[in-house]
């Protein structure tokens, strides 16, 4: 390894080459990254840049082949991810080792936000009033001892963030490797949590940051990476990569919309001068504390809403209370198609109704389906599928896949996708039975501006060519529908709870 002036070679990846899946090779010829570097590693979903940054975290078999660390630099030890794919090995790894079930008050909170911060450092290099201001600026300190499976999205990306500032060891730099990291912050807070990063990274230590839209290139990026097609392209000074052809090439792409959108033969429609959902007065408590309350809404067949709001205000705990993933729904004034809720329906009678695309859903799905059974799963809003499939199913979840251009990915394993790749698959998923109301949380998380483009693209022809209805929640500005017409606003009561303001827009 070599030192250049002031900056120490942390590890260098030289002509790699490993196997994806059945057919693709991730093409790496020479890549390095030095203490105090900030590298900007660029390209579309599908293009290689997870598969890098888990060669270069020692998380792939190959890595002892084809990365060389410095001298007393430990992957395991010194380098910290923030990512979606983060996100979901520490929500699997709280669900694996959940003990509620054997307690006597059915409750474990499982490892504590604090803890979890704190492990990024040895005993005796805690750093108490450090983590006192991250735990402030990250709006972390009411959440320090709740257990980390009880948060939302984009409180557990601030979590991430959190303990990948307070990183430090004597032995060795460390490395930051952010993919996308405000990516489901709430717009309120970007600005404040990009400086909070900006500020508080430790002398010395390296950052890689994925990117896949070309306006969250951050601009304090001293390199600057092009991936595609898993190769390694160029990688050189930020600006004149930017004026580059391949960088146009990159970022030009424009999707292809189809003229016309499969349709369910025999999708169940509810009566159109029906009322979809009416809620009046509703509330929502965990333990001692109320999320939601007073919560007015009522949503028509000609409706397609947006929601907005802050993390942790309780947008997921409304979406759940109307798509029969809550049981708290019961006893309340909630109604759905014009039935009362718990009048005798099943919580499967209400998901034939509803198509669902979500973080929850995505760290649902993991090693062993193929896409197009998690397409046909859609079908039996089951995770997986357990049943045989007809020909009529099959052909539907096809020309969906068609209709999203990822008809290639039919035969792949879901897993081996990327996340981008796998949130279109789970949009193919929610629309295969032409639901009445498809809910899209954060529908756009972790795709890059060609498949955003896309998605939104594809929603509109929804709205115009189906009777489906469209909940999308979003918390970046700009990116909604353009069918959108009712816009459903969290708003803090004096108590500390949300209620909800419905605006037409």
């Amino acid at each position: 390894m070599t030192t250049t002036g002031s900056e120490k070679t942390l590890l260098q990846v030289s002509q790699a080459r490993c196997r994806i899946g059945r057919s693709g090779v991730l093409t790496v010829a020479d890549f390095a990254l030095h203490s105090g570097q900030f590298c900007c590693l660029f390209g579309p979903n599908g293009a290689g840049k997870t598969l890098l940054s888990n060669l270069i975290a020692g998380r792939r078999v190959e890595s002892g082949s084809y990365v060389q660390y410095a001298a007393g630099f430990d992957p395991r030890r010194d380098i910290h991810l923030v990512s979606f794919e983060e996100q979901q090995r520490l929500w699997q790894r709280e669900n694996r080792l959940d003990m509620s079930e054997y307690s006597a008050r059915a409750e474990d909170s499982g490892t504590l936000v604090g803890d979890y911060i704190r492990s990024s450092r040895h005993g005796e290099a805690q750093d108490e009033t450090l983590l006192a201001l991250l735990l402030r600026e990250l709006d972390l300190e009411s959440f320090c001892g709740r257990g980390v499976r009880f948060l939302s999205s984009g409180q557990v990306r601030r979590v991430l963030i959190a303990r990948a500032l307070y990183a430090w060891h004597d032995a060795s730099e460390q490395l930051l490797i952010l993919d996308e990291p405000l990516e489901s912050i709430d717009r309120d807070s970007r600005q404040r949590i990009a400086h909070c990063i900006e500020q508080h990274v430790p002398a010395g230590t390296a950052i890689l940051q994925l990117c896949r839209r070309r306006a969250d290139i951050p601009s304090a990026a001293t390199h600057l990476a092009l991936m595609d097609g898993l190769e390694l392209l160029e990688q050189g000074e930020p600006e004149a990569l930017r004026q580059g052809e391949l960088f146009s090439a990159l970022t030009g792409r424009r999707p292809q919309l189809p003229a016309k959108l499969p349709r369910a033969q025999s999708a169940d429609i509810p009566q159109a001068q029906l009322p979809y959902l009416e809620l009046e007065g509703v509330v929502a408590s965990y333990g001692d504390k109320t999320v939601l309350e007073d919560i007015n809404w009522r949503m028509t067949a000609q409706e397609h809403v947006l929601i907005e709001g802050p993390n942790g205000c309780g947008k997921s705990t409304l979406l759940s209370l109307i798509d029969g993933e809550n049981h708290k729904a019961y006893g309340q004034r909630v109604r759905l198609f014009g039935k009362q809720r718990g009048s005798g329906e099943t919580v499967w009678d209400i998901k034939a109704r509803f198509g669902l695309v979500s973080n929850e859903l995505h760290n649902k799905y993991v090693k062993g389906w193929r896409v197009i059974d998690v397409v046909v799963s859609g079908f039996y809003a089951s995770v997986g599928l357990y049943d045989e499939s007809g020909a009529q199913q099959v052909n539907q979840a096809r020309a969906w896949l068609h209709a999203l251009c990822i008809e290639s990915f039919e035969r792949h394993y879901y897993h081996e996708l990327s996340f981008g790749q796998q949130r279109l698959v789970l949009l193919a998923r929610a629309m295969v039975k032409q639901p009445a109301i498809l809910v899209l949380d954060e529908p756009c998380v972790g795709l890059d501006d060609y498949h955003r483009e896309q998605i939104l693209g594809t929603l509109d022809l929804i709205a115009v060519q189906s009777s489906t209805c469209i909940i999308y929640v979003s918390h970046v500005e700009d990116e909604a529908p353009a069918c959108i017409n009712q816009l459903l606003r969290f708003v803090a009561t004096a108590s500390g709870a949300y209620t909800i303001e419905q605006i037409p827009i």
